[in-house]
Parts: structure tokens; sequence; C-alpha cells
């Protein structure tokens, strides 16, 4: 009798995230925050000048959600706590 190979098991070690590809911080539209206050925060956190913080918080308003910055992950991280720290709903996604 010929025995066969045992299969090969790869574990799920959670780490399946592209380590090439930056994560992106999003902003998500809610029914509290202004939008002229959306707009502060863009500029304050992110150095946005005034164009490009009101496109990014009119695109959350019409469409639901902006990716406002990427970059490695511990950047991301920052950049959500910081925008939750002013009461922005934000989430990473890569």
């Amino acid at each position: 009798m010929i025995s066969q190979p045992a299969p090969v098991i790869h574990p799920d070690t959670g780490e399946d995230q592209d380590i090439d590809r930056p994560w992106q911080v999003v902003v998500w539209n809610d029914p509290v925050n202004t939008m002229s206050y959306v707009v502060y925060v863009f500029r304050k956190l992110f150095g946005y000048d005034e164009n490009k913080a009101t496109l990014l918080m009119l695109q959350v308003h019409h469409e639901g959600r902006a990716i406002v910055s990427d970059g490695p992950r511990e950047k991301a991280e920052v950049d959500c706590y910081r925008l939750h720290g002013h009461g922005l709903w934000a989430t990473m996604e890569q």
C-alpha cells in the first residue's frame, strides 16, 4: 500500500495583511459634527488647506466616508486616535 503524504496545514496567524500596502484612515459621516467643525479638524490635524479639507468634508457628507490619510499602521493608528479625540468617527483599513 502506498502512503499518501500528510497534507500541509498553514496555521491562521491573522497576519494576512499585505505589509507593502499603506493603511488608510477613513472618516465616516455622522449626525453630530457640523461641516465647519470637520473642516477645522482636518486642517488642524493634517495641515490641509481650506480647499482640500472642504473637499474631504464634502466627500464624507455626500458619500458617507473619505480617506483622509494613509501610511504605515502605526501612523494610521495615531491618526485614528487623534480623530476620535476630536469626536470624529474614524477607522483604519488596508
